[in-house]
């Protein structure tokens, strides 16, 4: 009689699976490589990661440089955990249980319950919590695991390591856009905000440049007045804003302070 039973019972488990399908899930968003638009960064994975479906993402220099939304959502983790783990991260509900979490951030540019889109700067590259060195820890989760990260909805590669070019902003959002003025000679590229830092490069007269953020610096006369505004062009890369035509006296609204 109890083998019996135990068949009637397994038999309307099956019935009831078959009666009631499961909730099917909710697509996952657009997402994007986590930098602005047109960078290249090196991401890694490995499996023994944690968690292993993670990405750290790594490039020259790269100590401060913008991390943005990967896609559209409400921020609603801006913590710091020390020195250890994540150390200060940022985590971004995207809604249908997708989330995303950008770990060992030098320092945050949003606020729990801000809603960002696309190219939204929500902190900087950082080396903090458990970390060895400056870099992105970046994952996708949904309902609260760790899966396998897409971008534009292709698969990232696992295991291993591949360059990614980011098209997150493209439209612009939260970087500015100027023309360089110089009156016919090229434009001293700085290490850093000021006449000080060493030369890396030079930015041609008539030449557009995309302001990843903007902060202040050694004091320049130029095409626009006399300036304490440097514009960062990329990563280590900073000019004058005395020479570049933004189309504003002073810091331009919306792109974020370096």
């Amino acid at each position: 009689m109890r083998k019996r039973w135990l068949s009637l019972a397994a038999g309307a488990a099956v019935l009831a699976a078959t009666l009631i399908p499961a909730a099917p899930a909710m697509a996952a968003p657009t997402f994007k490589v986590p930098f602005p638009c047109n960078q290249s960064w090196s991401g890694q994975t490995r499996t023994n990661h944690s968690p292993a479906n993670a990405i750290d993402f790594n490039r020259t220099d790269d100590l401060g440089d913008p991390v943005v939304a990967s896609a559209p959502g409400t921020v609603d983790v801006v913590t710091n955990l020390g020195d250890t783990s994540y150390g200060k991260y940022v985590r971004i509900n995207h809604g249908g249980g997708w989330t995303t979490y950008y770990a060992h951030l030098n320092a945050f540019n949003v606020s729990v319950g801000q809603t960002v889109g696309y190219g939204r700067v929500i902190g900087y590259v950082g080396t903090t919590g458990g970390s060895t060195g400056p870099h992105l820890h970046y994952e996708q989760r949904s309902n609260g695991s760790a899966v396998k990260i897409n971008f534009n909805g292709a698969q990232a590669l696992y295991w291993g390591t591949k360059t990614y070019t980011s098209d997150n902003g493209c439209a612009g959002a939260d970087t500015g856009a100027g023309t360089v003025n110089t009156a016919g000679t090229a434009l001293t590229v700085r290490s850093g905000p000021g006449t000080g830092y060493s030369a890396v490069g030079t930015v041609a007269d008539g030449a557009k440049v995309t302001i990843y953020c903007q902060t202040s610096g050694t004091s320049v006369t130029g095409t626009y007045g006399t300036s304490s505004i440097w514009d960062r062009i990329g990563s280590g890369r900073f000019i004058s804003d005395a020479y570049v035509y933004t189309g504003y006296d002073g810091y331009i609204p919306g792109v974020p302070r370096c």
